[in-house]
């Protein structure tokens, strides 16, 4: 089914002022677009109701039983849950740079509504003949977003980045199993020694070229850790190998997300098998001790299930240098014949590939790093963060319809041939909604996922990002924590010489002034040297500090809302940031001096 009729609902829709920033696109921070939202939603309600009247012309019409009592608790409950969500986190106003989170954009969500009215279950095409069809074509725009192939990518739309993720280690796991399987079949069929690392990672021509020696796929599948008891397709493997089998590890970096871990921990790998690569001096993945890492699991018999990247980390939106480890493993494949399954988690900053290519704002080295991301066996993306679509929407990505293949599993009464395989036999979710992927299809209809459109929101972040930081740099004791790749900035407050302990005292100060005053958020994070070792001692260096704690506070700045992007509200904002951050340091400076001067 095409979905491909000329997009309405942004006909009319003008930006508030003239900026090379869509800001239009969004409600405002004072409902400047308000008249504009209300005609649409009276589109998209018309459509509704009017829908129900004209397709069965020949039913009549029921009559509405009459309840006035729960029409009346109905209206008093709504007018508390209104009372109360007007008190939520105002994450709408530019003066929100606390997470990652901001107003959605309207078109995104409209088509959340839209769909959202319409409620279909997006976890067969029996069951949401429009749903699915609209999450194959926005899936599409995301794969090419990325530098996929869109005919070819598969993939679809997760509660968020988490799931996206573990949904990627299903089919790395899928992939890893057949292979082991293979070889394990063929050494008992042979009588040969089996190498476990060298089995788990052949390439696809060898994978083929096995399984027609092997002949019988019967006895490939009596082999499968997944399809029977994993702890007997161990002992097998331990006798065909001669060694003891400790499982297959995921190797990430320091400043990975905690979802790897849960997904060790979900899929009965143990949290001791993700391991850590190490970052370099600037906090990003360090493609060499990534290296080590593989050398180290070859050595110890142990599969690698995947190796992960980041693009936009959660602490830093730090961009890992994709294009060196793509690189280190397709060389490693093209030499040797170790086929290594490549994820990044681009749950953050994967719509920086909506920039242009030679976009000045972002380093060359992380330019290469974004166009590398297609080089990627799978990606986790997250609209809901820098795509600007509503809560939950997470996608997985897969370069290929062999990489998306999971175990399979039997529902009959949601199947049907020759509607094609179901959505929910390669879905760790079941039951899914389609307000996710209507969302982000009407934002790449109405908006685009390139440099004119959602690029150009992003590039304003940056420039936010960055006019900020040089702001910030005039204050005294404001450290700016360097490099900053993208749209979050990260600082401390340390004196001159200061001692680390007293400066994370300081800036813990000042992010308890922030969550309590009603003007400015802003977050509070925290890098430990186990993980960001050479960052932290650096930053600390930058101070002429005094190393007394193995962890470094930091305040924290996500700049998303639009405005940012703008000059003129940036010269609105920055002076009542300034302003703010003063204050906040002022008091953190008193508060200590009244604790030096208390008698023990």
């Amino acid at each position: 089914m095409s979905l491909n009729r000329p997009a309405r609902v942004l006909g009319q829709c003008r930006p508030m002022r003239s900026s090379p920033v869509p800001t239009g696109c969004f409600l405002g921070p004072k409902s400047e677009n308000a008249a504009w939202l209300r005609d649409q939603l009276d589109v998209v309600f018309d459509a509704w109701f009017e829908g129900r009247r004209r397709r069965f012309p020949g039913d009549d019409a029921q009559p509405a039983a009459s309840d006035a009592g729960t029409c009346r608790r109905t209206a008093e409950s709504l007018h508390a849950l209104l009372a109360a969500l007007d008190q939520e986190v105002p994450t709408y106003t530019p003066r929100y740079l606390g997470h990652m989170v901001s107003d959605p954009a309207l078109p995104a969500l409209l088509g959340h509504v839209a769909a959202l009215l319409h409620n279909p279950n997006n976890t067969s095409r029996e069951a949401a003949k429009v749903g699915t069809a609209i999450e194959a074509e926005a899936i599409a725009m995301l794969a090419r977003m990325i530098g996929y192939d869109p005919g070819a990518a598969r993939g679809h739309f997760t509660s968020g980045g988490t799931v996206a993720n573990l949904e990627a280690v299903w089919r790395a796991r899928f992939r890893l199993d057949h292979r082991l399987a293979l070889g394990l079949a063929l050494a008992e069929a042979e009588g040969r020694p089996l190498d476990v690392f060298a089995a788990a990672h052949m390439t696809e021509a060898r994978f083929q070229e096995r399984l027609a020696a092997l002949g019988e796929e019967a006895a490939m599948r009596a082999c499968s850790g997944v399809l029977n008891n994993p702890y007997e397709i161990a002992e097998r493997l331990r006798r065909a190998s001669g060694r003891p089998y400790r499982g297959p590890v995921i190797i990430a970096p320091g400043h990975r997300h905690y979802s790897w871990i849960k997904a060790a921990n979900v899929f009965g790998l143990g949290e001791a098998a993700c391991w850590t690569a190490p970052l370099d001096a600037d906090g990003r993945l360090d493609a060499e001790g990534l290296m080590a890492c593989i050398r180290r699991a070859r050595a110890e018999h142990r599969p690698i299930l995947m190796v992960v990247g980041v693009a936009g980390t959660t602490e830093l939106g730090a961009i890992d240098p994709v294009d060196k480890v793509a690189g280190r493993l397709e060389a490693l494949r093209d030499a040797e014949g170790v086929d290594i399954w490549l994820h990044v988690d681009a749950a953050y900053g994967g719509f920086f590939c909506t920039l242009a290519a030679d976009e000045p704002r972002l380093a060359p080295e992380r330019r290469r790093a974004l166009a590398a991301i297609r080089r990627a066996d799978s990606v986790t993306v997250d609209p809901h963060k820098l795509g600007y679509v509503p809560y939950a929407c997470g996608a997985l990505l897969v370069r290929d319809s062999s990489r998306d293949a999971v175990s399979s599993f039997a529902a009959p009464y949601v199947e049907r041939a020759e509607l094609g395989e179901a959505p929910w036999t390669r879905t760790l979710e079941g039951s899914r909604p389609a307000t996710g992927a209507a969302a982000v299809w009407m934002m790449g209809r109405s908006v685009g996922f390139g440099p004119e459109g959602l690029g150009a929101v992003l590039r304003g972040a940056i420039e936010g990002r960055a006019a900020i930081a040089e702001a910030l740099a005039q204050l005294p004791d404001v450290r700016l924590l360097e490099p900053a790749d993208t749209n979050i900035l990260c600082f401390s407050i340390a004196a001159e010489g200061e001692a680390l302990s007293a400066a994370n005292a300081r800036t813990s100060a000042a992010h308890a002034w922030f969550a309590a005053s009603p003007n400015l958020s802003l977050s509070r994070t925290v890098l430990g040297t186990e993980s960001a070792p050479d960052l932290v001692r650096r930053h600390v260096r930058s101070f002429r500090g005094r190393m007394d704690s193995d962890r470094l506070v930091l305040l924290r700045c996500v700049v998303m809302n639009p405005l940012w992007g703008e000059a003129d509200a940036r010269a609105r904002l920055l002076p009542q940031l300034v302003s703010e951050l003063r204050s906040a340091i002022d008091a953190g400076a008193e508060a200590a001096g009244r604790r030096a001067a208390a008698p023990a």
